[in-house]
């Protein structure tokens, strides 16, 4: 007879819900939000647990798993543009896991099965925890490489940028969904990282990272002189930003990828636009800059 024991059922659970979430992310180009994916891994680890308690077999409905599965994405996902996608990337990713299990159980491996549609494990609680720490650092690896966006892909651009005499290089993300544009001409705007920017600025117009933090009082404070007309304010929206500004400084030259596109509006971003680092702006459709 098979004993399972409760507290490795929930991390074993709640480790490879972990995985798969942040793997889903990874893939669907989204922010590692790694608190909201330890919430739904808990509660993915919870459900696992709740089907092995007596009296409670009727959470392995297939309509009890879909619940459960919809709200774990919930926590973990909710308020995404891009939730739809992750849940299918999440979906395909456990199916593959799945089936990884399987496939190393009929070669006669023994130490993760699969059963009521959760994971339990034999082993002692460290090997356990060991295991998950190695398949998380692969996993990380891998999918830093697939994830890594690429100029030969089209997804990476370089960007010069001219304020008077100054000149700054940029690599900018094409992120058909910044859908940012200058209320006034309804150009796409490019969100750059602010402090990227500062060599732009002789120092009394130079934004500090206050004054990126709060726009509306950098406006005030750099906006003066001949630099009225080079600053404004620029509304957004965005998850978990219902209403936002941005201070903006609109640029006399924009070049994409060596090609001249005249002025351009540019917002700046008070916090880096990547997770990790390998662009430092993002534009929209790169044919309509």
């Amino acid at each position: 007879m098979t004993v399972i024991y409760i507290d490795t059922l929930f991390l074993l659970n709640a480790l490879v819900d972990y995985l798969l979430l942040l793997a889903a992310a990874r893939l669907a180009g989204e922010p590692l939000r790694r608190g909201r994916f330890a919430l739904g891994a808990a509660l993915g680890g919870l459900y696992a647990v709740a089907i092995f308690l007596p009296g409670m077999g009727f959470l392995a409905h297939p309509l009890c798993r879909l619940a459960s599965a919809a709200l774990m994405l919930l926590a973990a996902y909710g308020g995404s543009r891009r939730l739809l996608r992750q849940g299918v990337l999440f979906l395909a990713l456990t199916c593959a896991f799945g089936g990884g299990v399987v496939a190393i159980g009929l070669l006669g491996g023994t130490g993760l099965a699969l059963g009521n549609g959760v994971f339990y494990s034999a082993l002692d609680l460290k090997v356990v925890l060991l295991s998950a720490a190695v398949c998380y650092g692969v996993i990380t690896l891998v999918f830093q490489r697939l994830g890594r966006h690429s100029a030969a892909s089209g997804e990476l651009a370089r960007v010069r940028l001219r304020l008077g005499e100054r000149w700054t290089d940029l690599t900018a993300l094409v992120d058909t969904g910044n859908t940012l544009a200058d209320p006034a001409t309804g150009r796409p705007v490019m969100v750059a990282e602010g402090e990227r920017l500062s060599g732009l600025f002789p120092g009394e117009h130079r934004p500090s990272p206050a004054d990126l933090r709060d726009p509306a009082s950098a406006l005030a404070r750099l906006g003066t002189g001949e630099w009225r007309a080079r600053f404004r304010l620029l509304p957004y929206r965005s998850v978990g930003v219902d209403r936002g500004l941005l201070l903006a400084v609109r640029a006399d030259a924009l070049e994409l990828d060596g090609q001249g596109r005249g002025p351009a509006l540019v917002a700046l971003s008070p916090t880096p636009v990547s997770d990790g680092g390998g662009y430092q702006a993002l534009i929209g459709s790169a044919d309509k800059m």
